[in-house]
């Protein structure tokens, strides 16, 4: 028995040993896969960063839309070659765009930690213009130009464009995000084309923004942003100007100096079922260079200005579901582009037909500045005030459309106009001379936009707009232009003339 015992304990044991052996040898259990989880605290869309507790979402939209009659995405052709109105001016223009943004989320012990980048890339026509010997040159898009019998790469040229580039933490704004001065819809109420006047644009600035949360949908924010790139139009030196500039709607050198000061913004929303309402306020710094080449010429001291909008969003209005109403107004003084945004021009000059005996053509030229000045004087502020607004409506899940109109003013005091009408006289010949000048006008744009949603986030949109320029010159005024090469436009006399324009935009966009 003890031997028979023996034999079973080695027996075990020698299993035992040669369990273990066979089992060093065995791979590995694999670690579990983590797959991506939904994150539901954030809206639809997101999901966790796998081995995180960030949010992320993904989205963006492909468009495709042509343009017809305007030289602009998207605008009427109230400038340049488009306003010339010849054979130069685009019958058509077309865009392709292809936008991406990254939203990122992240719930921490001092509140959420927000980033959200959004940008863009273009593939846009452009257009020809005079060269002024007989031919023509395909003018710059993106940075390339070509003449006319480039290569097929040349002659259109893809662009990258960053949209937002901004991270919130603890009620702070830090980056490239929308003014806090402009409304959520912008100059936006109803429209797809950018040209609106009436408020304060959509362009996203660099900006440093702290935003106070009292509940209820209340909020007050104040910030520092940029001033440079969106918020500032002309700064006039009409000593400077130049036949073909004023022609051009420009009355002088931009003599615009370094950054000096941003500008500063406050804003009050209410945020509600029934829609929003919200007041907005600005201080802009004119900060201008010199009256001259040189140090040693002087320069006029800084002038600051100021902005101030209302803006009032109706929603879920008796004529049917999700239907509202969207409007703003706004004054200016020595901020103009709060008014005249960034996506719309500054200067116009359009063409048209006259009736007048021996005058070659009829044409509007106007342009708006936030000051002017002459060598020796100090800024004289602009004045500038306008209103946009929309309706838009549901005609049914598939259907909707939105009717909308802008308008808006510009005012120079007697002083800006001596020194403009000065230049106007002696630089184009106005016929009626002093007495028949007056650089104020009035710009207005009216539309219709409808759309046809066959199956979600895939839209496909017709959208009308028609612009009027106003000008306040003397009525049978009439001047002499010097030849304009790029334009194709002869120096001859001119008809000073209210003008119109229009144009059509259609447009498919896919969001996902």
């Amino acid at each position: 028995m003890k031997l028979i015992r023996g034999v079973l304990i080695g027996w075990a044991a020698g299993l035992t040993f040669m369990g273990g052996a066979l089992a060093a040898d065995l791979p590995v259990k694999a670690k579990a896969i983590e797959y991506v989880k939904v994150c539901s605290l954030y809206g639809a869309g997101f999901y966790y960063i796998p081995g995180t507790d960030t949010c992320i979402k993904l989205g963006g939209y492909l468009r495709a839309e042509t343009v017809l009659h305007s030289n602009s995405h998207v605008d009427v052709p109230n400038s340049g070659v488009g306003g010339a109105e010849n054979r130069l001016s685009n019958r058509y223009n077309g865009r392709a765009r292809q936008d991406l943004s990254i939203d990122t989320r992240t719930a921490t012990a001092y509140g959420l930690v927000r980033t959200f980048s959004e940008f863009t890339f273009n593939w846009t026509s452009g257009t020809y213009s005079g060269a002024g010997t007989g031919g023509t040159v395909y003018e710059s898009i993106g940075g390339v130009s070509a003449p006319n019998n480039a290569s097929k790469g040349a002659v259109a040229a893809g662009t990258l464009q960053v949209y937002y580039a901004f991270m919130q933490f603890a009620g702070f704004t830090l980056g490239k995000a929308q003014s806090q001065f402009s409304s959520p819809w912008a100059n936006y109420p109803g429209n797809i084309i950018d040209g609106l006047p009436g408020a304060g644009g959509w362009d996203p600035v660099n900006q440093f923004t702290y935003t106070a949360d009292f509940g209820q949908g209340i909020t007050a924010s104040f910030s520092a942003q940029d001033q440079t790139v969106t918020n500032t139009t002309n700064i006039w030196n009409v000593t400077a100007a130049s036949a073909a500039g004023i022609a051009a709607g420009v009355y002088g050198a931009n003599d615009i100096g370094g950054t000096a000061s941003p500008d500063f913004v406050g804003m009050v929303r209410v945020d509600q079922v029934w829609g929003l309402f919200q007041a907005s306020v600005a201080a802009h710094d004119n900060h201008a260079a010199y009256y001259g080449a040189t140090e040693l010429t002087g320069h006029p001291e800084d002038k600051w200005g100021w902005a101030g909008q209302l803006a009032l969003s109706l929603k879920n209005i008796p004529t049917g579901q999700g239907d509202s109403i969207n409007m703003s107004a706004v004054y200016t003084s020595g901020a103009s582009r709060y008014n005249f945004q960034d996506f719309g021009t500054s200067v116009y000059a359009m063409y048209g037909g006259t009736r007048l005996p021996g005058i070659y053509q009829s044409l509007g030229f106007a342009g708006v500045s936030d000051s002017v000045f002459v060598t020796g004087s100090r800024q004289e502020l602009t004045t500038t005030y306008g209103f946009q607004g929309a309706f838009n409506h549901n005609w049914n899940p598939y259907w909707s459309s939105s009717i909308y109109g802008a308008w808006a003013a510009a005012r120079y005091n007697n002083t800006a106009k001596g020194y403009i009408c000065g230049a106007v006289v002696a630089g184009l010949a106005l016929s009626t001379g002093v007495p028949g000048c007056n650089p104020d006008f009035n710009y207005s744009v009216v539309g219709l936009v409808t759309r046809w949603t066959p199956v979600k986030n895939l839209a496909f949109s017709s959208e009308f707009a028609y612009a009027m320029l106003d000008q306040k010159y003397a009525s049978g005024s009439t001047v002499a232009l010097p030849q304009q090469s790029s334009i194709a436009k002869p120096a001859t006399l001119y008809e000073l003339k209210d003008q119109n324009a229009f144009m059509l935009l259609l447009r498919v966009q896919r969001v996902f």
